[in-house]
Order: structure tokens, then sequence, then C-alpha cells
């Protein structure tokens, strides 16, 4: 008897309990909060996350691609790079950052704005950014998750397949050309877009700009189709150094505000100019803004030597004589993340041009341009840049003109030096060109057979928690390896 009130009793609970729940989720809701954050305070986020932190920016940009395109040099072990060691933990760091914060971030807004009905301006800057992110990946890695990244919380897919590049690269560019259409004239973005203040007409042209960057990349494995979308893409590119495609950044309070690069030189003393990169350079009146002597800050010209890259502690027992970035100017936490120059437009439409390909202009007048404005860009990224006047630009390309018979190699160079700190371009651009011409180190310890990468390496935790699509990945593409070419690289 005692058995059957006991089961009554717990039946007559659970009934009550179903009608006592009634309403109970609506009570629980706090009136008081938003259900969903505004789009514009999750985008301010995703653009400093693309930014980046002091982890990849340490790894990724300066430890592994600073070094082996031979913009700086470093006799520390650690700095894996231009020694060719793997590192599997610094190599893989965009990786390991980028998918849980950009990647997340940008495809959660997405998704807000498609279920919010939003088709104009956000959606359009939205997925120009988006293109960026996944571009720095797939550039890095090669077939990359893509079409399902991202999608754990929205659509459950935790195991997410790689994408051809391929196929990647043909919807970064449908993508470009549709989200420039949808920019109107204005945005409520505002404040929180940290790259054009809700500027929608620069956001447009920044669209176009990216998309003659990625139809320039496939000059290489398919020059029909990088002519195509070139040629749609110049005639409505950013169009002077107001243009710049750059993340504003504080000094605080957090560590995400900040600069990521900066963040690094306050960590690390080890990194001096390359030897490469300051030869280059003489004769140029960029070199004693990005460049000082490190024992005592000077930047005249004649204490200014560059540090030969695969320099070891051994080889090289005191680099105090070496020049340095100059702390004075382009290191600071609180100075923009450069991630496309109106420079590397006009050097791109001189390729163009050299290439025979339809644009406005001739080679010679784009690459004329295209040094100017890298000149000049300095002074209006980092605020202790000295100016450089037009009568420099114009004693410097008087002295060194153009010579179409060397054309894509003079503005293979040039591109390099524009893309100092912007390491991810400046690595892909040297790949897709093989301009300027380097030669390779060759450290005892390497893994490349004294070639410089032509990648950086995937997780390889992925071949254990996504190992079906891991292996597809390097069964298409090729061992997960520094020497395994990505698509548009082969």
């Amino acid at each position: 008897m005692k058995k059957i009130l006991l089961t009554f009793f717990a039946l007559s609970l659970v009934l009550s309990s179903c009608e006592f729940d009634k309403g109970f989720e609506e009570m629980n809701v706090n009136p008081s909060k938003a259900s969903q954050l505004d789009v514009a305070n999750k985008f301010a986020s995703v653009v400093l996350q693309t930014s980046g932190g002091r982890y990849e920016n340490w790894r990724a940009s300066l430890i592994y691609q600073s070094v082996m395109i031979q913009h700086f040099s470093a006799v520390a072990g650690y700095w894996s790079g231009d020694k060719y060691y793997r590192n599997d933990a610094y190599a893989t760091s965009l990786w390991d950052r980028y998918y849980p914060s950009a990647v997340k971030e940008i495809e959660d807004i997405r998704a807000q704005l498609t279920a919010e009905g939003n088709t104009g301006s956000e959606m359009g800057m939205t997925r120009i950014l988006r293109v960026f992110i996944y571009s720095r990946l797939t550039d890095l890695h090669g077939d990359v998750p893509y079409s399902e990244a991202g999608q754990g919380y929205i659509n459950g897919i935790l195991k997410p397949k790689y994408d051809a590049q391929k196929d990647i690269y043909m919807d970064f560019l449908k993508e470009l050309e549709e989200a420039v259409a949808q920019i109107g004239a204005s945005t409520t973005l505002g404040v929180s877009d940290l790259v054009f203040q809700g500027d929608t007409a620069k956001w447009k042209a920044w669209g176009n700009s990216m998309m003659l960057r990625l139809a320039m990349r496939l000059s290489k494995v398919d020059a029909a189709t990088a002519q195509a979308w070139a040629e749609k893409a110049a005639p409505n590119t950013m169009t002077s150094n107001d243009h710049i495609a750059m993340i504003a950044h504080t000094d605080g309070p957090e560590g995400i505000n900040k600069n990521g690069h900066g963040e690094v030189f306050d960590a690390d003393s080890n990194p001096r100019m390359s030897k490469t990169f300051v030869d280059w350079l003489k004769d140029d009146p960029r070199l004693p803004i990005l460049a000082a002597r490190r024992s005592d800050g000077s930047t005249a010209i004649a204490d200014l030597i560059g540090m030969p890259n695969g320099s070891t502690g051994v080889t090289v027992p005191d680099t105090s004589i070496y020049a340095e970035p100059n702390r004075n100017v382009i290191t600071g936490r609180a100075v923009p993340m450069v991630l496309q120059t109106y420079a590397e437009v006009r050097l791109l439409k001189a390729e163009m041009a050299q290439r025979g390909w339809s644009v406005t202009g001739s080679a010679q007048a784009h690459y004329d341009a295209g040094v100017k404005a890298a000149m000049q860009m300095l002074s209006g990224i980092y605020p202790n840049a000295a100016a450089i006047t037009d009568d420099e630009v114009t004693a410097y390309l008087a002295a060194k003109p153009y010579d179409a018979s060397k054309g894509l190699q003079m503005i293979g160079e040039q591109y390099w030096a524009a893309t100092l700190l912007n390491e991810y371009e400046a690595f892909s651009n040297w790949r897709r060109t093989g301009f300027p011409v380097l030669t390779p180190t060759n450290d005892p310890g390497n893994v490349t057979g004294g070639t410089i990468p032509r990648r950086l390496i995937y997780p390889t935790g992925e071949g254990s928690t996504n190992k079906e699509n891991y292996d597809a990945a390097n069964a298409r593409q090729g061992e997960n390896n520094f020497t395994t070419r990505v698509w548009w690289d082969k």
C-alpha cells in the first residue's frame, strides 16, 4: 500500500509540474536584456579578431613568414622561418586562432543578418570581410574548411570538409562581386566599422581591390580566369592612400585592442632587418623610416646594416650592430594593422598592363604611382613617420626608372617592399610571382631540403578530430609539409 501511495504521489508531481511549467520559459526571460546582440556590437569584435592578437602575429606572421620572405632576420632558434625548422604549434597558429574566433564570429554575423533579412550594406561588408578572413587561411594552408566552417552552433557541423582551393577562389570572386553590388550609400555599423568608419564607398572600393588581388593570385595557374576577373575589378578599386584598408588600434585597455605586431615587438627583441631587404632599400627614402640601428637607434643610412637570414648565435654573436624595425615609428601597439593598400592596387595594375591585359594606363604610369603611394603612405599609417616629399619620389624614380624588359621583376620587388608587416600578402605574392629572387638558407636542421617553404602546415590534431576530411585534403593536395604547393602555386 505504501508503494502504491508513493507512486501516486510521484505521478501527481509530474502532472502538476507540467501545469506549473506552463509559461516558465517566458518567465525566465529578462525583459531588460536583448535576446540577440546587435550586429554592430559583433562587427567590431570580428574586425579585431581578423587583425589578430600577439599569439598568431608572433608565430605565423613574424616567426615564419616575415623571415621566410626576408623582410626580417633573427638568430634565436625559435625563429624557425628562415632556418626552415618545423614547429607545429607556430606553423598552425593562424588556423588555431582564426577558426575559433574570426571564422566563428563572421559566420555568426552572416547567419544573423540572413535571419534578419538584411541584404544591404551590412551584409555586403560582412561578405567582403569574410572573404578576407578565409583568403588568409587558404593562401597559407591550401585546401581548408570553408563552406562548412564555423557551422557548429549554427547547423551542427562539427567536422567540416576541406574545400578545394580552386572552388574556394571561384566562390571568393563571386562573393566579392555580389557583396559590392549590395552595399548602399550608408550603413548602420558606424563606429563599429574599425576599417573605414562607416564609409560604404570605401568598402565598395576595397571589395573590388580584393577582387583584383585574388584574381591576380590565379595568374600562374589559370591566366584566363585571372585576366577576366582582374579586368572586371580594375575600374572601381581604391583611388588614393585615403582608401587604405587598415584596422584601427589603441594601446589597450585589452590585448585585442592593441596591434598584435606591436605587442610582439614589445616582448621580443630578436628581430633585425634582413640584409636582403636593407641592401635592396639602399638609396630609398623609406629605409630610415622603416629601420634603426639596435645599439643606439640611429637612422643614418651608413649605420643601417641588415643581418643575413639563417644567422645563428654562433655565426653572429653580436646582433647590436644590425638594424631593427624602427621602434619609434612602425612597431607601436596603437598603430593600424594594414590589410591592403592603394600602392598594392597600382602595382597590380602595372602588372596587368605589363602582361598586356586591358587596364586604363600604362605599366610605367601605374608603377610610378604605386611607388609614390608606397612611399607616401607611411606617414599616413604611422604617426611618427617622416613625410616623403614629391621631390624625393621623383628623384628616386629618375635614378631607378621603370624598365619594361624586367617589368615583372621590378613590380614584384616594389610589392615586396610595400607589404612589410603585411607578411601574409608578401609571402603569397612572392610564391605567385617569384620576385624578389631570394637566396634560400640551408641550416643543417631544415626540413625542406634547403628550399624556402611554400605553405604552412595543417594542425596534426586534425588527423584525429576530423580524420576523414583531413585525410581527403592531404590525398588531394599533397603531403602535409612545408614544400607541398597550394593550388594557385602549382
